[in-house]
Formats: C-alpha cells, structure tokens, sequence
C-alpha cells in the first residue's frame, strides 16, 4: 500500500513531471499539442500575432493548412465578437509597418473583422482597408475574402470604392494595370458591386477597369495608358524597351514572349522597386544582365543597398532569405529555369537579410540558444515560401543573434543516439554531455546560408525543451537567458520546461529567462505564461529581435 501511496505521491509532484502529461495545478493552462505532448496553451492575441506574421500556408508537419486555417480563424472571431477595435488596430499595425513576410493573413483577419464584426468593428475595418490593402493585389485578394463571407452591404460599397476614388490619378492608373487580376477577382468584378461614383480622370480609370468606352485626352495618365496599350500589342523588342523607359512601365504589362530579352529587363531596371528587384535577380541572371563585375551588377548592389527604398518597400526578412536560398541554388523551385549565381549577388543578399531588421539593439547578456530540428520543423513552409521550413528559419534567426549577440553559445536537439555519429564523421559540431542536446557552431563569420544547410543536414530525435537548462546546469554555464526556437509540437522529456527552468535558477542563483520564438501558427507554447521571466514571440516577425533584447535588459 504504502509503495502505491508513494507512486501516487511521484505522480503529483508539481516540480518534475513528464512532458506527457499535466504538471499538478495547471490544468486550466495546458492541453495536449499535436504531436501528442503538454504545452500551456498561448493567449489569443498570442495565436493572433502569430497568424498575422506567420500564415498557416504549407500547414506544419502535424496539421493540414485547411485545419490549422479553421482553427485560426474561430479564434479570431472569438476574439473580434469580444474586442473587435482592437483586433483592427492590431492587423493595421502588423500589417502596415511591414512586421509581416506576406500581407495575405492580414486581409483574411481584415475581412473577418468586416463580417463578425458589431457596427464599430465593421467601421473600423472600413476605415483599415487603405492602410491594409495598400495596392491592387491587396484590394483583389481582400474582395475575395470578404465576398466568400458575406454580402456587399452599404459600408463595404463606399469602402471599396473609395480604395479608388482616394489615389492619386498616376498611382491608380499603375495599380490598375499591374495588378489586373488576382484570385479570380478584377478591378471590374469590384466596381460592379461597389459603384463607386467619380468623374474626370477617375471616371475615365474606372472604364478602362470596368471594359467600358474611355478617353484621356492628353493627359499624364493617357500617355501612361497609351503605353501600356502599345505595349501589349506589341513584338518590338526596341519599341517595347523605349516605351517602358519612358513611361516607367512595370513588367506585368510586358508581353511574356518578350520577358527573355535582356533589353526589355535593361529597361525595366532603373524604375524597379526594391522588392521586385530581390525578386526578379535570378531572371536578371539568366538573361545576362548580372554577371561578374559588370557595370548593371554594380548598379544592381547600389539599389540593394539603399536603405531608404528598402524602407518604402518594406523589405521583409523572409523575402531576403527565400530570394537567397533560390538564387544561390541556381535554379527555380517551381520551374525549369536555372542560372549562374553570381558570388557579389550572394554576398549581397546575405548582407541585406541582416539589415532587412533594421537596427537591432544588443542584450548584453549571456545567452543559450536550442534550435528545435526536429522532423515536425522540416514540415510545412514559413509564410508559405518553397525550402523555407521552420527548421531552416530557425538556423536564419540564430544568424541574426550571432552576428548581434558578443556572448551566445547555439544548441540544437540532435539526437545523440544517432546524430554523435554523424557529428563526429562531419566534424561540423561538438557534441555534447547530454543525451539529446548538441552544441552547434555558429558565429558571425558564417554564412547564412550555409549555415541553414548546416542545420537543415543535421540528424533529430524527439524534442525535449527541457535540455537547454540541464545542460547549462551540468555544464556551469552562466546563463541570463535561455531561447528556443519550436514549434511547441513537443512531447519528449521527463520534466516541463518550465521546472527545469526553476531548477536551473535555484542551482545557479541567476533569475534567468526562457523566451520561446514560435516558428508556426499553432495554438501551444512551453512558456508558462505565468511566469514573469518567460516570453512568448513570434518568429520571424522584425519587431521580434528588439522585443527579446527589451526583454533581456529591462524585464517586463
């Protein structure tokens, strides 16, 4: 009897518990993950930011896009019913200040707002939608969204039609003819439901959208429209070249026969943005504009080094990243088109990535970074990029830190029962004492995207969030703040995080911190979120590096 007391007793200790199972008390904070583990379930507002900057495109290793989409998307009605104005003023900020690798999650929330929302809700959605649908691909996808939803009442026909009647003429023209359609959506599949009322120039604009008769008379905008029409009809590779340099035309509207001629992307470049710039360099490439220390090449770094026009672009992290990891492969993930890269290019975008956050401050701290590489962050895409697993997201992230940071050591789940081997053959990493952890060999003399090769290479056992803490502990390691970078799809470990992370703290004495980067858009978390030294924060969102330096230096 008394064995059977003693086994209950074990059983209900608060301090070691199983990552399978509860910790005693919590049972109101944490659930079972997808891979069949326990982890405190995230705030609302925390899955909110999540899905903002993350998107559910790709799915993850353990659920579908549909479903993780679903579930999203109940919780975020949840939360507009309940605190409708604030979740708006939250997509406007995430997606305005460009925190965001995609807009698309942005507009969906946008338009859930305008269907779940009550009359002050649904007002300041409207009154969103220029801030959130800044350009004719936003505007399309957004209609998309929010027509599958609901009917075009009243307020969302001035909304939408005030998107156009509010531009300038010039900048309403470009819209109109670089983003023609989207998501099976037109310019004139909105104009016939919101009928918005214009004259002059506007008037003639939405004609021209609407398949409707149309005259400019001479004015800036009907040289613009008559060079883009010329344009279209045209197989006259000098013709097409002088038009576009003239006018400032965008490739949307050059015929696709004449996109291989290296004239026509001459003539295109100057007026290129940044983005389409980092976009469109494997095709630069390939049609022999950009090659070793040729004079385009030169001009080509110089724009990629413009901070300001990076700024204006809202240049994301993952853009940089996904343009890289493309270019450097030297061929196209959903083609047959490939190319010579170009090390200065390289070089470039490996640099940009970096800058591409912005000026971040240091910790100044002593920090322990565990990069989860488990099979479940090879799964899925961040932000629904092709090769961009959370995995090889994570290894992108640990870069950022290196280059930032004056004292980090990098960790990463390996299994040691299979990956000492294999760390031993390559001589890439340093095993460590503990069974299921690695050191990893990361400083800021590496390149970013061998070390995501690196990493992406590395062998993995189940997940156990606890090492990082048993390692410092067992290794006299001087800690101020532990990360990890997961999904939270864990389940591996015979203690909670969060207890080792107490423990850790009683041994050494240091009030140390856990900050938990979330790489995917799901509902868990091993941050207690009780406990004022831990953090909940998105991956890859570029407020995220100053967020966890804050947190280092001052608490909250």
């Amino acid at each position: 009897m008394a064995y059977t007391y003693k086994n209950a007793a074990k059983a209900r200790n608060p301090r070691v518990t199983p990552q399978t199972e509860i910790i005693p008390g919590r049972e109101q904070d944490m659930a079972k993950n997808n891979a069949g583990g326990v982890s405190f379930v995230v705030s609302p507002w925390t899955k909110l930011d999540r899905f903002l900057v993350l998107g559910t495109e790709g799915g993850t290793y353990y659920v579908n896009e549909t479903k993780l989409t679903e579930d999203n998307a109940k919780s975020i009605i949840s939360l507009i019913e309940h605190e409708g104005s604030k979740v708006v003023d939250r997509i406007v900020d995430i997606s305005h200040t460009g925190r965001a690798p995609k807009n698309d999650p942005a507009l969906f929330a946008l338009a859930l707002a305008m269907t779940y929302g009550d009359d002050a809700t649904k007002a300041a959605a409207y009154a969103a939608l220029p801030k959130v649908a800044r350009i004719g691909t936003h505007v399309l996808h957004l209609a998309s969204y929010a027509d599958s939803m609901r009917g075009w009442g009243r307020g969302m026909r001035r909304a939408f039609g005030e998107w156009y009647t509010n531009q300038k003429p010039t900048g309403l023209a470009m819209n109109l003819v670089k983003y023609a359609n989207r998501d099976g959506w037109t310019h004139r599949d909105i104009l016939r439901l919101a009928h918005p009322k214009a004259d002059g120039v506007y008037q003639q604009l939405l004609a021209y959208a609407a398949d409707k008769p149309y005259k400019f008379a001479g004015t800036e905008v009907g040289d613009f429209m008559d060079a883009v029409l010329t344009v279209k009809n045209s197989k006259d590779v000098e013709l097409v070249s002088q038009l576009i340099h003239d006018s400032k035309l965008p490739r949307e509207v050059v015929p696709t026969e004449l996109l291989s001629e290296s004239l026509v992307w001459e003539a295109l470049l100057p007026h290129m943005g940044t983005t389409a710039l980092v976009r469109n360099l494997a095709t630069l490439t390939r049609v022999g504009l950009i090659a070793p220390q040729n004079d385009i090449t030169k001009l080509i770094i110089s724009k990629l080094r413009d901070e300001e026009e990076m700024k204006k672009a809202r240049l994301h992290p993952v853009a940089v990243l996904a343009a890289l990891l493309t270019y450097r492969a030297g061929h196209s993930a959903r083609g047959s088109n490939t190319w010579t890269p170009v090390t200065s290019i390289t070089d470039e975008l490996d640099e940009l990535f970096y800058r591409s956050f912005g000026l971040v401050i240091p910790t100044g701290k002593r920090l322990v970074i565990a990069l989860d590489v488990s099979g479940s962050m090879a799964g899925g895409e961040v932000a629904g990029v092709p090769g961009l697993s959370p995995r090889v997201a994570s290894a992108a992230l640990a870069m950022l830190a290196a280059r930032t940071e004056i004292d980090a050591i990098f960790l990463a789940f390996a299994s040691n029962n299979w990956g000492n081997g294999y760390l031993a053959r390559t001589k890439k990493f340093n095993p460590s004492n503990v069974e299921g952890i690695t050191t990893v060999d990361i400083s800021k003399k590496h390149r970013l995207d061998t070390v995501c090769d690196d990493i992406n290479g590395m062998p993995f056992g189940g997940t156990d969030c606890a090492l990082p803490m048993i390692w410092a502990g067992k290794n006299d390691v001087k800690a101020d703040q532990f990360q990890v970078l997961t999904d939270s799809e864990t389940w591996s470990g015979p203690i909670h995080p969060t207890q080792a992370l107490k423990q850790y703290r009683d041994a050494s004495g240091i009030p140390a911190q856990l900050v938990v980067v979330g790489m995917t858009a799901t509902d868990f978390s091993i941050a207690d979120p009780k406990d004022a030294g831990m953090l909940d924060v998105v991956g890859f969102d570029t407020a995220t590096p100053n967020i966890i330096s804050d947190f280092a230096r001052n608490g909250i």
